[in-house]
């Protein structure tokens, strides 16, 4: 208490001009995220704190040059495995692209790992001069036709709400599952509600009735939103509409155009799900930022939903504007319009200068009390095990629709040999799909047909795989499918493409399947020779097969999805046959 009061004491004094403050910026351009509009004045900072905008004078004084100064970019909702990298080297990442806060959702890894999972990505994001906070995995598995690595009741969410990090629970993507009132999930909403956090939530497909489920459930935000007309009808309904930029997602240019001046505030933006070579070349939420203005948003308004929105959304008090009595995380901008970030400010102290990190990110031990490590486990794979039958050569095929999770149900007439099992065709780009259970040796294989990969050749699998993380292969031919299955054993986990029995490109991933231990510039590499490895084999170039694949085994997204038990139809929330006659 008394340190807290002598800290106090001190930000006062600075703040009243008595005493000088430890850092002071002058001469920048301020971006007054509450008013909409650009002031002027030197920018006191005090223990991180920002104590005063006006006339100041400091130990330290930093020359803004004339530069544009913003809040720091805030990421409403990520999950930091899509990344590949641990929490420390998204970190690295982030930073360069003025991103010095997200809000996190670890339910990728908690799919695999369960609360051993949730602890590590608490444990690792610790003592890092980056803020990520939690929102606890409702839906672990997201659904009962499919097994993950473990299942999360309330009982096991409740201890986390004691952790100053976790803000309340992620998004709930079962919708009957709060519709039918099951208890178990009423359970873990009115656990949030107790303890005072915040609820996301996962509308994918619902309609306006269906909002009124969530809303009056508790639940505030959605980042499903995929066509303007559902974004306006969240907003009307009370939701924090979140504006999704991906990788695999990218839902900003459909659904911009209903921001205006009159509902911009409940309007934040979002990544979701990123690989690492897209943060690196395109960036974070500073890419989006650029989109929007790009898109006729003022860039004032594009910068309110990168800070001050989201810090809003979450209840995060202390962050996403340029005030006294907020962390001095800080964005110097060169241009308004590019977004060119030339310093990034966390809590005061310089981290990244001219597109360099100027300081170290210290990386914390990683813990391997589980089987963090060692999770990839599945029976040995003969030919058989991927044989599909089809008796009138017309099949349920899952098609690709490029950059959305979204896919097509599809009715083709497909090659079957002469003992009825389907073929694959590269010309009719119709290839065999594969989703191998990894976590408990149960033997399920979910079979199906995919089409708008275009593979030409070989194999692509891995182990991320939305949401329970099983193995998921596509490939042109069952031996190249094998071998990369066992490849992946091996390697524990990861990503790799396959031809002619031949591994020619492979990230290991071992930390649950998920993540590297490497710096991140080292996993950009493998990325970087994976994608000319994906080039050798006819992978479609419109985007990205690895993160396309990976959401092939989502069931929660509409229309046609493939589980470890079979092809998902989530329109009737039930398997179905691959084969049309049945």
């Amino acid at each position: 208490m008394y340190m807290v009061r002598n800290q106090l004491t001190r930000r006062i004094s600075v703040a009243s001009g008595r005493e000088l403050a430890d850092t002071v910026i002058k001469n920048g351009k301020i971006i007054d995220v509450f008013n909409g509009e650009i002031t002027d004045g030197d920018i006191a900072i005090v223990d991180g704190f920002i104590v005063g905008i006006g006339k100041f004078e400091g130990k330290n004084v930093v020359d803004a040059n004339g530069r544009f100064i913003s809040p720091a970019f805030i990421d409403g909702h990520v999950h930091i495995e899509s990344s590949m990298v641990t929490p420390p080297e998204f970190a690295k990442v982030s930073l360069l692209h003025g991103v010095t806060t997200v809000v996190a959702d670890p339910h990728e890894i908690a799919n695999v790992l369960g609360v051993d999972g949730i602890q590590y990505m608490l444990d690792s994001s610790k003592n890092l001069p980056f803020d990520v906070y939690f929102m606890l995995p409702s839906c672990v598995p997201a659904t009962e036709f499919e097994h993950s690595g473990a299942t999360l009741k309330a009982e096991d969410l409740r201890p986390f709400y004691q952790e100053a990090s976790v803000l309340g629970l992620a998004e709930v993507m079962n919708y009957p599952a709060v519709q039918n009132t099951e208890h178990d999930m009423l359970d873990k909403i009115m656990d949030a509600k107790k303890f005072g956090k915040k609820i996301d939530g996962h509308a994918a497909g619902l309609s306006a009735n269906d909002l009124n489920v969530y809303m009056t459930a508790g639940i505030r935000t959605d980042h499903e939103s995929t066509t303007a007309a559902q974004a306006k009808e969240r907003i009307s309904r009370g939701m924090y509409l979140m504006i999704r930029e991906g990788t695999v997602a990218k839902d900003l240019k459909q659904l911009i155009p209903i921001v205006n001046d009159r509902n911009s505030r409940r309007c934040l933006f979002v990544t979701d799900d990123k690989h690492l070579d897209d943060l690196i070349r395109d960036g974070s939420i500073d890419h989006t930022i650029r989109l929007a203005i790009q898109s006729g948003i003022s860039p004032i308004t594009a910068i309110q939903m990168a800070t001050i929105n989201t810090a809003e959304c979450f209840g995060i008090e202390d962050k996403g504007a340029i005030a006294p009595g907020y962390k001095a995380d800080l964005v110097l901008l060169d241009d308004l319009n590019t977004i060119n970030i030339t310093e990034v400010y966390k809590e005061g102290k310089r981290f990244v200068e001219n597109g360099v990190l100027v300081e170290e990110l210290k990386t914390n031990p990683l813990n391997e009390s589980n089987r963090l490590k060692n999770s990839v486990r599945f029976h040995e794979l003969f030919d058989e095990h991927l044989h599909i039958h089809v008796k009138n050569s017309k099949a349920n095929i899952i098609e690709i629709i490029p950059n959305s999770l979204i896919t097509k149900h599809i009715i083709e007439k497909v090659n079957v040999c002469e003992q009825g099992m389907f073929q694959p065709s590269v010309d009719n780009d119709q290839l065999k799909l594969a989703v191998i259970e990894r976590h408990h040796l149960t033997k399920n294989i979910g079979l199906g047909i995919v089409k708008g990969l275009g593979l030409k050749s070989g194999a692509i699998a891995t182990t991320i795989a939305h949401d329970s993380h099983n193995l998921i292969i596509a490939g042109t031919n069952d031996f190249d499918m094998i071998t990369a299955a066992n490849a992946i054993k091996e390697m524990q986990g990861g990503l790799i493409v396959v031809n002619q029995g031949k591994i020619i490109a492979s990230l290991e991933l071992t930390i649950a399947g998920l993540m590297s231990e490497r710096p991140y510039l080292e996993v950009a590499t493998s990325l970087h020779e994976i994608h000319l490895a994906l080039e050798t084999i006819g992978a479609n170039k419109d985007f990205n097969p690895f993160l396309t694949l990976s959401f092939l085994s989502l069931p929660v997204i509409p229309e046609l999805k493939l589980t470890d038990i079979g092809l998902f139809q989530v329109s009737k929330f039930e398997h179905i046959s691959v084969d049309t006659n049945h």
